[in-house]
């Protein structure tokens, strides 16, 4: 079913718009979901709670990208399950994305000041002014979770090459962001 079927389901408040939803997209979101959590339960139940964030979301909010809305429920949901589930001992993989990324994004506290909204607007453009690979790659890597090497054989590139890519990447967003005002 496509997308926007859905999502006039969700806005009709038809259940089958969770069944409908979990048959287009539920694979998907358990194996991004199973990245971040390495666990086959807590990943089954952090996808079943998007279905819920999504019920309670879908009205008002009417998305224009479906699959990044429920990746985007199903990844924070994903990072607060492995939160309570492991409070200090984190996945190694997401311990290593987050140091990646501190060079670029302000830390929370700073990042709690600025307006949610202005925010994503910044981001959003920096994505857009940059190559669709580095786009796909940066992407692949903060958003989806995939390893270095996931990438590499995902666009048939060596895994050098994600790695120099996501570097120069957070070095422009590093520098865009310092830009715009957004202190890092």
């Amino acid at each position: 079913m496509e997308d926007a079927k859905i999502i006039a389901l969700f806005w009709e408040r038809n259940e089958q718009a969770v069944q409908e939803t979990d048959t287009a997209y539920g694979r998907k979101l358990f194996v991004l979901s199973n990245k971040i959590l390495n666990n086959r339960e807590d990943a089954e139940e952090s996808v079943s709670d998007t279905y819920m964030e999504t019920w309670k979301s879908i009205p008002p909010k009417h998305p224009t990208h479906f699959y990044a809305f429920l990746a985007a429920i199903c990844r924070n949901l994903s990072l607060n399950r492995l939160d309570w589930r492991m409070a200090a001992k984190r996945n190694a993989e997401v311990v290593a994305l987050t140091q990646e990324m501190e060079t670029c994004i302000p830390d929370s506290g700073q990042a709690a000041e600025l307006d949610r909204r202005e925010l994503r607007r910044v981001l959003e453009k920096f994505l857009e002014s940059l190559s669709k690979e580095s786009r796909l790659i940066f992407l692949r890597r903060y958003l989806y979770v995939d390893t270095v090497a996931e990438i590499a054989a995902r666009y048939g590139i060596s895994e050098s090459k994600v790695k120099t890519q996501l570097h120069r990447t957070r070095s422009k967003l590093h520098s865009y962001l310092e830009k715009e005002g957004i202190a890092v």
